[in-house]
């Protein structure tokens, strides 16, 4: 089974096959020094050294990763690899740094979350040598892979995200901050997880990437858009439609099945009637509706108090 497609002639999507294909993915950077923009979790590892190896290539063979934020789906494997790799290089947002070097708060909020899956889903999540950590502000270039990447503060989905652009190529390693969007399926899902969704800020983000002159987003779930602005309006419309949408239960007293029920009553039958049933369980897969509500419910509560009857 094939694990790689091409986006251009020096980039490469892998399929990391988390539970399904078209669901999380990695970009493997070609050149003298090749490199990749997330690393996926420890899990998916054995997918992205078969991706690795249809182009010729080892995880030894890797100089840097960048990672757009820690999260475990996007950045899980990254000290594992580093153990794998002695020369691997680590470039991260600086709020996010410290974490990889010890997860240790990283994973009890993890835990909080995924409960008994933790290993299933995400397997070791082993420190990155504090030595081998590249701290990135915003604004700043950076090269890895045999380009030039900068690197943009988008905080909205995760204090800690970075959008990494190739300004030559016009073209953004977005993370997930421009949202879930599937092969075949062109429903934005908006990715809202505890504990840091901040709507204003990612309001700014949308703003800042609308700015850029972009021909094509590099989704880590899943895939690339060659519409950018279409993507991002989307995105926007959808996280105050659900904000609204939540809210009204939440200031109703509605627990959080209810309000599993009324977001998946919003977004499932549109994903279905559009894209089919599968897109909607690979969307499952890359962002949770529980995951979801529970970003919404945090993100009320620190703006809000307490929820009233």
């Amino acid at each position: 089974m094939k694990r790689t497609r091409r986006v251009d002639d020096r980039t490469v999507l892998v399929d990391l096959h988390f539970g399904q294909a078209e669901v999380l993915g990695s970009y493997l950077l070609l050149g003298e020094r090749p490199a990749l923009v997330e690393t996926g979790p420890s899990t998916c590892l054995d997918s992205l050294e078969a991706g690795l190896a249809e182009h010729g290539l080892r995880l030894e063979d890797l100089e840097a990763v960048a990672v757009t934020h820690i999260h475990l789906d996007h950045a899980g494997a990254a000290g594992v690899l580093c153990r794998r790799n002695p020369r691997l290089r680590v470039f991260v947002h600086p709020i996010g740094a410290p974490h990889l070097a010890d997860p240790t708060r990283l994973l009890r909020s993890a835990q909080r979350i995924y409960g008994s899956s933790m290993e299933t889903l995400w397997g070791e999540v082993a420190p990155v040598p504090a030595e081998r950590i590249t701290v990135v502000e915003d604004g700043q270039t950076f090269r890895i892979g045999g380009r030039v990447l900068r690197a943009l503060d988008t905080p909205g989905h995760a204090s800690h995200h970075h959008v990494y652009v190739d300004e030559e190529a016009q073209l953004a390693f977005s993370g997930d901050a421009a949202g879930i969007s599937l092969p075949g399926c062109p429903v934005v899902r908006p990715p809202t997880p505890p504990p840091d969704l901040d709507l204003d800020a990612w309001d700014r983000t949308l703003d800042r990437l609308q700015s850029l002159d972009l021909r094509r987003l590099c989704l880590t779930h899943f895939g690339v858009r060659d519409d950018p602005p279409a993507v991002l309006r989307e995105l926007r419309r959808r996280l105050r439609e659900v904000e609204q949408l939540l809210l009204e239960g939440w200031r109703a007293g509605e627990d959080v099945d209810r309000l599993v029920e009324r977001l998946r009553g919003y977004l499932q039958p549109e994903v279905e009637a559009r894209c089919g049933r599968g897109a909607a369980d690979r969307q499952e897969l890359a962002a949770n509706y529980r995951m979801n509500v529970l970003g919404y419910v945090r993100y009320f509560e620190k703006r809000l108090g307490p929820k009233t009857a």
